[in-house]
């Protein structure tokens, strides 16, 4: 192993080609006397990008290159090889050990005698290798800063028996700080650092899941849950309460499923968790959905339409009256898609009101109730009583009953625009569940505007994409051109090597004009429906999916996954 000399780094790279010599004088002229750390310089300065001067200084130390996936490291590993003041002192992260070899990330390059001092402390060899400051410290902020206050809130069980939760703050603050010491209450420290965990990674879930032996945490980010750590059995109470008391449920009741809703806030931004408690067979199951307004409330152009479908779902927003219905299962964005689509069409000229179960997100714009079943207060009652509040738009979260469907349609009738959910699978079969679970047809020849029906895909990382040939039969099955050219990603930090790194929406969208309404009423079938509705210009899922595959948005096996059984 060698060492490098930092201070001639820059003089180096200009040798090698890694940056220009014009970019070696302006490295100079702008760290002229100051003592920082020249690798900090050159990346602050904008000469180098991070990852492309630890890569080049791990070449010259002949030392192993490692990106820092916090989702693919082991919680125990990192936390119990290395002390976390140590790590934290030293910027080291421990994330393998193999045999007698334990595997520790460094950013630090010079001259140290590290490797010596860690062998004689831990009584190991150990294998350095080079990761950006960026990926260290980050991964030391959030496993030893959640480490620290679950064994810190071990101890005070074990201690006094108990944590009291008595004085608990309402309103949660998850701008945790950057030292990994534990506060002096590590249940609340503990959930702080999981939330800050949790939007870091871009998960929209949190899943608290009590075991037999331990309780785990796991996210869901892009879709798919990641295990990200297991929490002691005696703390799951504790964690569990706090949860219920900042969500404003009573942390008393175990034996009955609890929804309440948490506000914080995460790079001075607000955002709304939503709460969900379940009792199962070792203890209650809590699952928290991040509820980010800028997810939520977005531009419509963002949201995924292809051109064409997004001027006519325009088209059926700006009708005075009448039902729009957006479909799909649990998951597929629905929510979304009705929250843009109120903030698209909201003024100061027009009163909405939403009713859900629950409400996702609390906002200033619309006028929003909860169903609440105990005191009678249900999606039909709702409807009922706010027509006597003279709103010109009603969201209904979601029509589950013929009654909440009748009530929906009769409100269109007496001048509304109403906007609802249904969980169908398409937009032919929507029109046709309707009318089995009892609408009669005129009601739906008289109101409904217009259905749409979406999924979620997987969006193709734009850090690791290349461009391939797919082999025959995968060309054949998504119905494209064979030697088509199309985008996959190969995998890099950026999407933690999966490929894909956010999700866009796959709609199909189906207007009722005067020939679907006439098909309706003679109760034609679901796929003649359908063929009426395609011979007339509506795209599929399965068209729309296939659009964004030859735009080397997705991949063929995205396609294939949300559209399975599609047209």
């Amino acid at each position: 192993m060698r060492w490098l000399e930092t201070d001639q780094l820059p003089a180096v790279l200009a040798r090698d080609g890694i940056i220009t010599q014009a970019s070696l004088d302006r490295y100079n002229r702008l760290t002229a006397g100051s003592s920082e750390d020249p690798m900090i310089l050159l990346v602050k300065s904008g000469i180098i990008g991070e990852e492309t001067l630890y890569r080049y200084a791990a070449e010259l130390v002949g030392l192993p290159y490692k990106e820092l996936d916090p989702l693919e490291l082991d919680y125990e590993t990192v936390t119990s090889s290395l002390p976390g003041k140590f790590a934290q002192a030293h910027r080291l992260v421990a994330f393998r050990r193999d045999g007698n070899i334990l595997h520790v990330a460094t950013c630090n390059v010079s001259g140290t005698t590290l490797d010596q001092d860690l062998k004689l402390m831990l009584g190991l060899d150990v294998q350095f290798h080079v990761s950006r400051p960026a990926e260290i410290e980050r991964v030391i902020r959030q496993f030893y800063g959640l480490h620290s206050s679950i064994v810190a809130a071990v101890k005070q069980l074990n201690d006094d028996d108990g944590v009291d939760l008595g004085n608990l703050e309402r309103f949660v603050n998850s701008e945790t700080s950057q030292s990994i010491e534990p506060t002096d209450k590590p249940v609340v420290n503990a959930v702080n650092h999981l939330f800050q965990y949790a939007f870091e990674e871009r998960a929209s879930d949190i899943h608290l899941e009590p075991h037999r032996e331990n309780t785990i945490v796991r996210l869901r980010i892009d879709g798919l849950l990641h295990t990200i750590y297991r929490i002691p059995k005696r703390l799951h109470l504790p964690i569990s309460s706090r949860i219920k008391m900042i969500a404003g449920l009573n942390i008393a009741e175990k034996r009955r499923p609890q929804d309440g809703r948490i506000r914080t806030h995460f790079d001075g931004k607000p955002v709304e968790i939503r709460c969900s408690t379940v009792p199962m067979a070792f203890g209650e199951k809590t699952v928290l959905r991040v509820l980010d307004p800028q997810i939520l409330m977005q531009d419509m152009t963002n949201l995924g339409f292809e051109q064409g479908d997004l001027v006519k779902y325009r088209k059926m927003l700006g009708v005075p009256n009448g039902l729009i219905l957006v479909t799909g299962p649990t998951g597929s964005g629905k929510t979304t898609t009705l929250y843009s689509s109120l903030t698209a069409i909201s003024r100061e000229t027009v009163n909405i009101t939403t009713i859900e179960d629950p409400v996702e997100f609390v906002t200033d714009e619309f006028n929003q109730i909860s169903v609440q079943s105990a005191v009678d207060l249900t999606f039909t009652s709702a409807l009922r009583h706010i027509l006597r509040q003279d709103p010109d738009i009603i969201m209904v979260g979601e029509i589950r009953d013929v009654e909440t469907a009748v009530s929906a349609m009769r409100s269109a009738l007496t001048g509304h625009l109403v906007l609802s959910t249904l969980h169908t699978n398409d937009t032919a079969t929507t029109a046709v569940r309707l009318m089995d679970m009892g609408v009669q047809p005129y009601l739906l020849m008289s109101t409904l505007q217009g259905i749409i029906a979406q999924r979620l895909v997987r969006l193709i990382c734009t850090e690791c994409s290349e461009s391939y040939t797919p082999e025959e039969s995968i060309a054949d099955s998504i119905e494209i051109p064979r030697g088509s050219v199309l985008k996959r990603g190969v995998g890099c930090r950026a999407c933690r090597n999966t490929g894909y790194k956010g999700r866009t929406g796959v709609y199909e969208v189906m207007e009722i004009n005067e020939a679907v309404r006439i098909a309706l009423a003679e109760r034609a079938r679901v796929d003649d429906i359908r063929r009426l509705a395609v011979s007339q210009g509506m795209k599929t899922l399965r068209d729309s999916a296939r659009l964004k595959v030859l735009a080397g948005i997705t991949t063929p096996e995205e396609m294939l996954k949300v559209t399975l059984g599609g047209e």
